[in-house]
């Protein structure tokens, strides 16, 4: 295997490892967000008592975990190896290597980011559309899906394989500012932080701290990241919700939209973003925290092979 077929296989790797885990860790807060953005009556407290007056509460916390974690598995694989590919392709020039460096050997300018991001999310999110759409309906209480093949056969029978696109536009529209705004927001508070920490260590070479410092930095700057993409782009996040549980009825995003703030007003927009902040802000952290020193370590052997094989040669 090649050098560069070998570091797209670590970012994919890497990718999954920390989709999987923060899809299996954050389900709760998934389900218990589209059950709050499904209609205009449902709230926290209300979704909270209706589970736990039921059978196995505990258990349908977790209830869409398997479409969960295909979803964000996949997608977090293909984002991260399509960013990488795309920040590293003839399209962008990178900049040179200034102060603090945590995980990451190549900065990219503010535009960089923005489009890389956008661009690799957005692919990412088109090519798992179905599965996006299923998960969203197995959370929600408004369908009666005993297994994922039934909720499968059920909206090919009864909507037609262009139901597991519904909502697309406003998924689009969703995360390609969130995924281009939190890859700038990650990168400057990244720096940002990484130039605090050199500095209350009294290192002000520019060099790379220890690996321990180098985690709290990236997950501290996912938190941060995450939290403004978030709120930015919820809206966006709330139409999507009520598009993939009722598309006959909300028509497109615009209809939605209108529809959503004339009969809710503008707040219901915001519905869920509580838990979104919440769940994006860990799950991000996560993922990015995890993902940039899977990507640390890999690299790192791949150097120490490197030097060994000059040593035998």
């Amino acid at each position: 295997m090649s050098n560069g077929s070998s570091k797209a296989s670590l970012h994919f790797t890497a990718g999954l490892t920390t989709g999987v885990l923060s899809a299996s860790l954050l389900q709760p807060a998934d389900l218990l967000k589209t059950r709050v953005q499904q209609s205009p009556s449902s709230t926290l407290l209300s979704t909270l008592r209706s589970i736990s007056s039921g059978p196995n509460a505990l258990r349908q916390l977790w209830r869409g975990t398997l479409p969960s974690i295909i979803r964000t598995g996949l997608g977090s694989a293909l984002y991260f190896s399509s960013l990488n590919a795309l920040r590293r392709s003839a399209l962008f020039t990178p900049l040179q290597q200034q102060g603090a460096n945590f995980g990451s050997r190549v900065r990219y300018s503010n535009t960089t980011n923005l489009l890389s991001g956008a661009v690799a999310r957005t692919a990412a999110g088109l090519v798992l559309m179905p599965v996006t759409v299923l998960k969203v309906r197995y959370e929600s209480s408004l369908y009666a899906y005993t297994s994922l093949p039934r909720a499968f056969l059920s909206i090919i029978r009864t909507e037609g394989p262009r139901a597991f696109f519904a909502g697309f536009g406003a998924t689009a529209a969703r995360d390609a500012p969130y995924a281009g705004l939190y890859v700038l927001f990650y990168e400057q508070a990244r720096s940002r932080l990484g130039v605090i920490a050199n500095t209350t260590t009294g290192d002000d070479s520019g060099q790379r701290v220890g690996a321990g410092q180098s985690a709290s930095v990236n997950f501290s700057a996912g938190v941060l990241a995450a939290g403004m993409a978030t709120t930015v782009t919820n809206p966006f996040d709330a139409v999507k919700t009520r598009l993939q549980l009722r598309p006959r009825e909300y028509g497109n995003m615009a209809q939605a939209a209108a529809r959503m703030v004339r009969e809710e007003r503008a707040r219901s927009l915001f519905d869920g973003l509580g838990l979104r902040v919440l769940r994006k802000g860990l799950s991000s952290a996560i993922a990015w925290s995890l993902y940039e020193e899977l990507v640390r370590m890999g690299e790192g052997r791949w150097i120490w092979k490197g030097r060994e094989k000059e040593l035998v040669d």
